[in-house]
């Protein structure tokens, strides 16, 4: 086993659950993809964690409590550059597509607009393409980052709604086109999350408290809620949900 259990989120899960199992988290330099990652080594699985940022890698790899999991560079843009990467996998079990980006305002420009649907959709099936024999051979499984904003409009954030949306529409497609080899494809649909991409609301009051008010848990969702969800998808325990989108979003999305 790889380390100790992180917290609640891991301690409902057997101890080595994941032992002997390999891992690619994708977007893990920070937030939701890092606390997938930690989960998933805590549990025993080999990890390797991918992001753009040489910087951030480097002092990723420099902390002492994230030893166990392996951090890379790689470009989810760069088709390429992916498939040389996954080519280098002697094994892979999971896939996480956790890479994605916001451009709040400046999404209705087109060059912006293209740049958010290629990162946060476009990659996760480039990713699943490449990893597809892999996960086939080891009748793995994908779990995709979609979003509450799979459900429901924000106006500044054209391009993030519509790739998220369309990730609903990947999942079930690639659940379809992977399943018959024994390959399990779900996604989780994160809320209001205290991450960086959302510190301009939860660092302002009344924008904090707003949020958390329509909330069926009156309260803003931490990066751990997300890791629970992502582990059971990818575990024995949900060996026939597959095609399936969980909300983790405190019940925002059904509010009023």
């Amino acid at each position: 086993m790889t380390g100790e259990l992180k917290g609640a989120e891991t301690a409902a899960f057997r101890p080595g659950l994941f032992d002997g199992k390999t891992v690619l988290v994708s977007g893990a330099t920070s937030g939701i993809g890092l606390a997938i990652a930690q989960g998933f080594a805590a549990l025993g699985a080999q990890v390797i964690a991918t992001g753009s940022s040489a910087s951030k890698l480097e002092g990723l790899r420099a902390d002492a409590a994230l030893e166990g999991i392996r951090f890379a560079q790689l470009d989810v843009r760069d088709n390429d550059a992916i498939k040389r990467f996954v080519a280098k996998l002697s094994v892979l079990d999971v896939l996480v597509n956790a890479a994605g980006v916001a451009r709040p305002v400046d999404e209705y420009r087109d060059d912006v607009f293209r740049e958010v649907i290629d990162v946060n959709l476009t990659a996760a099936m480039r990713l699943a393409m490449a990893a597809r024999d892999k996960l086939e051979h080891a009748r793995g499984s994908i779990v995709n980052v979609a979003s509450m904003l799979s459900y429901i409009a924000d106006v500044d954030v054209p391009a993030y709604c519509a790739s998220k949306s369309g990730i609903l529409g990947l999942t079930r497609s690639l659940a379809h086109a992977f399943g018959p080899a024994g390959v399990r494809v779900n996604a989780i649909a994160p809320g209001y999350h205290r991450t960086d991409m959302t510190r301009a609301l939860w660092e302002v009051p009344a924008s904090a408290e707003k949020i958390a008010a329509r909330s069926a848990l009156k309260r803003w969702g931490e990066v751990d809620d997300l890791v629970g969800a992502t582990l059971f998808l990818a575990s024995p325990a949900s060996a026939f949900i597959t095609g399936v989108t969980l909300p983790v979003d405190g019940g925002y999305a059904t509010g009023v």
